[in-house]
């Protein structure tokens, strides 16, 4: 920055000495952006291009340009690059430019009329592809009405005449045709655009993806015959699992299509088992071949075909197991296989008119096939990784089976874990870190939260302290898992969730930090960790978690128009919808809209220590946040729930241990909804538009009254909050009589989450309310008590009366807390950690998990010791965070 400033002065100087100097005035619009200055940058580009042929001197031209690419204003761009056309008409750089700046920046309709033009002016082959891809993606991406069929039929036009005056030169031009017929549903036009007597025959039959395509658009046109030839003559080439699943969808289609003809069927099969026996004995082929022999005999149930044995095809459930036993050693056995035990006892419980017996024999069935084996390769685990492999796959197939039986039993979750800790904490395999001794120690906590939360649910606050001491118990197993294998990304996920569990933001953030989230990884789990440092006092570092996810998706602003220019510059058209498709769920990210209103949420905290929060909430720009039915229905959620390496489906609720570990309901709309109407509330009431707050209050209201659970208690909270402060803000305005009891109002829901200073010390026995409550509680009204006193300044500012008595009683307030909060940063220095030993360590108290806790405590007292300060320190932060805020709130 100190470079534009010294930059800004040269200009100056050079202006003093020459004030037609057009170049340094474009440098110094350049500078004036670069510091923040739009007004005076946009004010002197426009008086450059007021004068003739300014924008024909080419620094002056890119100067321009630079400045209003960094004002993100391509119009402008645009407006530069025509001005330099009058006077440079034969220039190709300049329409290219002007294509290149609307095409980047999805201005359809403006790139398209740049491509005719320079097309008109050039004639070069490649400036046609640039017309048909722009009528392609502005009949696909230009939102508002339009005419696409007529876009998309010039399209077809254009691209065909170039195939048929072999123009089409290259498989990139092809992929273009195709992605135009793609559009239109058009499938016969794009088999005769792929097929064998076309002039780039030759040129598709070397192109992987162009042949599945083809083999793709067989099946979907019904040419079943055509698919089943092109599948295996691909498939005796090379193994690919997309060619195996046509392959087969073709040869069931063929089966449906000889319907009254079984001698027909009964040959598709035979040849088809045949191929599939003879890929399998290929070397290096028998995964992908078998595979494919569970998926066919899984379409079969679906189709409700009965084959006999004879023909080569066993049932579902024998083929399961064939391909279980040939590939239990490798680590994706079970990721390959899962799908179909879930087919296998639905699909017969659904022929079956849902009988639920038929699902019980199926998993006796499976159950017995496990049990056959499950036992031999445990006992062999220690001998080879591949042998620990295979009893890993044994295990999570017993998981499933477990769950899909739907086993509500605590005692049968938890049987058999102490031999996965042996094995994954103790064993010879575990020192020397084995994959699959991370494996167990990862399905061994995956049983352990499963049998806890069945045990002891949340909603019943008996059990809660038996609930905090199991996730203490298991984050001190997976402690123990991270030591050994610091790379396991699944144990640290798991360790994240259940630490904010137990309300301890700065562990979990810590592992989430080691984790190394990058680029679109913000987009899809971000949602682990953003915002709960709001939710627990931890307000800067969860501020600066959330500047570092909006600044992603303003990186993305740059590079992905950077990628569209690359695109069309190098003739890689196919990518191109792709990216426009992708930066149209960047810009619409569900997560961007949380990470935005998390640190809108976190600034106006931090703003609100001080007297000028006023001004500051004066100029909030609630047109930006003003999200309607319409714009919420645009969001793109691509927050990735099956991170955490889930072993059942996850629409099975009652065992999706994402589900079950959120310490809080996940962001969901009504949230969104929420935080971008509260600091529009805080801005009506700076500038004293009662009306405007009051409409403001009433959304609340009902989006609260919508929302259901998907907004947590403390969410609730904080809107009841805001509402009361409204409630203040409009009485001093107009009903000053009633304004005390509003008063109290708010007095009490604040009041309530300030510990009192006699259990500001918890006892052993109230540790379980610790995590639950009580730092939630206490960060929630700490905002509802910022949020309060911005409206204090700002009834203040307008000399409204009453607002003395307002700023009294949030200034006993600040006296109880400033006695209260200390009493909690001193007990989680000093007490806490002797508190958790007490309570959750050495207490002889009988629990579901209290073997494990023994084995911790005797065998992994590294692991013991990192979870209690884990806990402990954490705990400190959030009291030290809250404390400050408190103490620097100025009244």
């Amino acid at each position: 920055m100190d470079n534009v400033k010294q930059a800004l002065k040269e200009c100056d100087r050079l202006l003093r000495k020459n004030p037609n100097h057009l170049s340094a005035h474009a440098m110094k619009a350049y500078a004036l952006a670069r510091l923040g200055d739009t007004d005076a940058a946009l004010e002197i580009g426009e008086m450059i291009l007021k004068i003739p042929k300014s924008a024909a001197n080419s620094h002056v031209r890119q100067a321009l340009v630079l400045t209003y690419k960094f004002l993100r204003r391509p119009g402008e761009v645009i407006a530069v690059y025509n001005a330099a056309q009058k006077h440079l008409p034969d220039d190709e750089s300049i329409y290219t430019s002007i294509f290149l700046t609307a095409a980047s920046n999805e201005m359809f309709s403006e790139q398209h009329q740049a491509a005719v033009a320079v097309n008109k002016a050039f004639k070069r082959e490649k400036y046609t592809w640039w017309i048909v891809v722009s009528l392609l993606v502005q009949a696909q991406f230009e939102k508002g009405p339009g005419n696409a069929q007529l876009q998309l039929t010039l399209a077809q036009r254009m691209a065909e005449k170039a195939l048929q005056d072999h123009h089409v030169t290259n498989t990139e031009h092809l992929r273009v045709l195709l992605l135009v017929l793609e559009a239109q549903g058009n499938h016969e036009a794009m088999l005769s655009a792929l097929s064998l007597d076309s002039p780039m025959a030759q040129q598709i039959a070397n192109d992987p993806d162009l042949v599945t395509q083809r083999i793709d658009l067989l099946v979907k046109t019904c040419s079943f015959k055509e698919a089943i030839d092109a599948a295996a003559q691909t498939l005796d080439a090379r193994d690919n699992w997309i060619d195996y699943k046509l392959y087969i969808e073709a040869v069931i289609g063929a089966i449906k299509q000889s319907a009254g003809d079984p001698d027909a069927q009964q040959q598709v099969l035979r040849d088809t088992c045949e191929r599939l026996i003879k890929w399998s004995h290929t070397r290096g082929r028998a995964r992908g071949a078998q595979l494919a022999t569970v998926e066919l005999a899984a379409k079969i149930v679906i189709s409700g075909f009965n084959v006999g044995h004879e023909l080569g095809v066993r049932s579902l459930g024998d083929q399961i197991w064939v391909y279980v036993d040939l590939f239990q050693n490798k680590a994706i056995c079970y990721s390959d296989i899962m799908q179909y035990f879930v087919e296998n006892v639905r699909e017969a419980a659904a022929t079956a008119n849902s009988n639920p017996a038929i699902s019980t024999v199926l998993l006796d069935f499976h159950s017995k096939q496990l049990s056959q084996r499950i036992q031999q390769v445990r006992q062999n685990a220690d001998s080879s990784e591949d042998s620990a492999q295979a009893w890993v796959n044994m295990e999570k197939i017993h998981y499933l089976l477990q769950a899909l039986r739907g086993d509500d039993d605590p005692e049968k979750w938890i049987d058999g874990v102490d031999f996965f800790l042996k094995f994954g904490l103790d064993s010879k395999n575990a020192k020397a870190k084995q994959a699959a001794s991370s494996d167990m120690v990862l399905l061994a906590c995956q049983r352990l939260i499963q049998a806890t939360f069945l045990a002891y649910p949340r909603e019943q606050q008996k059990t809660q302290g038996f609930l905090t001491r199991s996730i203490f118990t298991i984050l001190c197993v997976l402690e123990e898992g991270i030591r050994l294998n610091g790379e396991n990304f699944l144990l640290k996920l798991y360790a994240i969730r259940l630490y904010l569990c137990l309300s301890c933001y700065s562990r979990a953030r810590t592992l989430y930090d080691s984790l190394d989230i990058k680029h679109i990884q913000n987009d899809t789990l971000g949602y682990f960790i953003v915002g709960q440092g709001l939710a627990l006092g931890c307000f800067i570092p969860d501020l600066e978690l959330s500047y570092k996810g909006v600044s992603f998706y303003d990186t993305a602003y740059v590079t992905i128009p950077h990628e569209l220019e690359s695109a069309y510059k190098n003739g890689t058209y196919s990518n191109i919808p792709d990216f426009l498709e992708f930066n149209d769920n960047l810009k619409n990210s569900f997560q961007r809209q949380v990470s935005h209103r998390c640190a809108l949420r976190n600034e106006t905290i931090e703003q609100g220590r001080s007297k000028d929060v006023v001004e500051v909430l004066e100029t909030t720009d609630t047109q930006s946040i003003e999200l309607t039915d319409s714009v919420l229905a645009l969001l793109h959620d691509n927050r990735d729930f099956k991170v955490m390496g889930l072993l059942t489906p996850l629409d099975m609720a009652q065992c999706n241990l994402e589900i079950l570990t959120r310490p809080t309901p996940v962001h969901s709309v009504h949230w969104i909804r929420v935080f971008s109407l509260l600091p529009q509330a805080m801005h009506y009431m700076a500038v004293a538009d009662v009306e405007a707050l009051e409409a403001k209050k009433d959304q609340l209201i009902s989006t609260v009254a919508e929302a259901g659970d998907s907004l947590s208690v403390y969410d609730k909270k904080i809107v009841q909050g805001i509402c009361f402060i409204a409630d203040i803000y409009t009485c001093l305005l107009g009903n000053p009589s009633s304004v005390d009891e509003k008063i109290d109002e708010l007095v009490k829901i604040i009041d309530t989450g300030i510990p009192d200073e006699e259990t500001a010390d918890p006892k052993p026995t109230d540790l379980s309310k610790l995590p639950f409550s009580t730092i939630r509680d206490l960060a929630a009204v700490t905002e509802i008590f910022t949020y309060a006193v911005c409206a204090k300044h700002a009834a203040s500012r307008h000399n409204l009366p009453f607002s003395n008595a307002f700023g009294f009683a949030l200034t006993q307030l600040r006296k109880k807390a400033l006695r209260c909060i200390p009493a909690l940063k001193s007990w989680s220095n000093k007490s806490a950690r002797s508190a958790i030993s007490d309570s959750w360590v050495d207490t002889d108290r009988p629990m579901l998990l209290s073997d494990i806790s023994q084995h911790v405590r005797t065998k992994h007292k590294q692991a013991l010791d990192t979870v209690v300060k884990g806990c402990a320190d954490s705990w400190l932060k959030s009291a030290k965070g809250v404390l400050a805020h408190w103490e620097q709130c100025s009244l």
